[in-house]
């Protein structure tokens, strides 16, 4: 359950129970087996509500005998292990998000750290997410994701690299670099972040293709990425680095240590250094205090900065965070869901209009599958799973993570349609 780290964490369990004999499968949606780990998210009220219902609806297959033992993993219960022991004690046993150790040595398979990096991979053979770094140094009010990680904790370039040439062999031919906040890579174990370089050393692996970039922290970015992304072909014209907001007073209170002033000017040299870039980014709305002034400066700001991606949520308590314990939450849901859906109504206009730019235009595109009588692959400004698509008429055969042209000949609001130029 969650977000691509979890998943990362699940590859990294199975492939070593596979190594002990299992046999082990991913999101299966049958029940008949000796043990099911539910991998648990933790950070907002509707995940942490997803996992405790999988959690409930495997402990009915459990009561029904038709699986024999039930463990829960990952966030959730790395951040409420004593209250889930109370109040569902049929789980078996339950695990924190570090313990891989201790839930391998519980099925009696003997932990085999020198093969950590050898994940088995759950996406689509061709592309896999590679987590860079554990933790987050951050201290945003509003997260409550360092009380269960802890502080930044870089993997080392060496190891990284020997992921990705793993990978590779594999057939894994994009690779998308995700972390809590890719921006600190490196400064824990080189004293100055390295994320440059380990860009760089990815990219002179063979097969590997793409380089995807998610998850920046605007305060204090790695500049020295935009020169690496603008020449190196291998790397993604594309960076996901969730903002949250745009007024000063809403981000002082979000404690981003960022002003608006500072935003502007990053964006501006963003698009300067890497021209034709695609920025996708999140926003959070309803948080407290945030005033009808503060809401209608962010929509200017979105409007006038004209995102290629964009998401919304609106904004919850989360336990033990600073704007619990000292904000009250006085915007009422209601409201929080109006601004929601008219940011969304806005960003819905933008990507409608940039899509219409789009067409005539040829673009490479990696094919991720057929649906119908559609191919469906991906630019490179589109990530799996959380962006638009490319609908390719199916003229000719293609083959998952093949590479073509595509011309595109339509466009909806978010998805384009387009065909193989030979």
């Amino acid at each position: 359950m969650g977000c691509s780290k979890n998943l990362v964490d699940s590859e990294v369990l199975l492939s070593q129970l596979e190594r002990g004999k299992f046999q082990v499968v991913h999101d299966s949606n049958e029940t008949d087996f000796d043990a099911v780990f539910v991998n648990t998210c933790g950070f907002i009220h509707d995940a942490k509500q997803e996992s405790i219902d999988m959690i409930l609806d495997y402990t009915e297959a459990k009561k029904r005998g038709e699986i024999e033992k039930l463990y829960v993993m990952g966030c959730l219960s790395e951040r409420y292990q004593k209250e889930l022991e109370l109040e569902i004690p049929e789980v078996d046993k339950y695990f924190g998000k570090f313990d891989l150790k201790a839930m391998v040595d519980e099925l009696k398979v003997t932990y085999q750290p020198e093969y950590i990096y050898e994940r088995k991979i759950t996406t689509p053979s061709h592309f896999a997410y590679l987590k860079v770094s554990e933790g987050c140094n951050r201290s945003c009010s509003f997260c409550a994701i360092p009380r269960m990680t802890g502080r930044h904790k870089s993997r080392t370039i060496e190891s990284l690299v020997k992921e990705c040439c793993y990978l590779a062999k594999k057939g894994v031919r994009e690779v998308l670099l995700i972390a809590q906040d890719l921006s600190y890579y490196g400064i824990d174990i080189y004293g100055k972040n390295q994320l440059a370089e380990l860009i760089n050393q990815i990219s002179e692996i063979d097969g590997i293709e793409w380089i995807r970039l998610h998850y920046l922290y605007p305060t204090k970015f790695p500049m020295d990425i935009l020169p690496v992304m603008r020449d190196n072909s291998k790397v993604c014209k594309y960076l996901d680095m969730p903002l949250q907001h745009i007024s000063d007073p809403v981000l002082k209170r979000m404690i981003r240590h960022v002003t608006k002033e500072e935003t502007l000017a990053l964006i501006k040299n963003i698009k300067q250094e890497v021209p034709g870039v695609a920025l996708r980014t999140t926003m959070l709305v309803g948080f407290p205090g945030e005033s009808s002034k503060d809401f209608d400066e962010l929509k200017q700001f979105i409007k006038e900065t004209k995102f290629e991606r964009l998401g919304v949520f609106a904004y919850s308590h989360e336990d033990g965070t600073y704007a619990a314990r000292n904000f009250e939450d006085n915007l009422s849901e209601t409201l929080k869901q109006e601004r929601v859906n008219e940011l969304m109504e806005i960003q819905q206009q933008i990507s409608a209009e940039l899509n219409q730019n789009k067409i005539g235009s040829v673009f490479k595109v990696v094919v991720d599958k057929k649906e119908g009588e559609f191919f469906i692959g991906r630019t490179e400004f589109d990530s799996p799973e959380v962006d638009g698509e490319v609908l390719i008429k199916g003229q000719q055969e293609l083959q998952s993570g093949e590479f073509v042209h595509v011309k595109i000949t339509g466009a909806e609001d978010y998805d384009l349609f387009g065909e193989v130029v030979l």
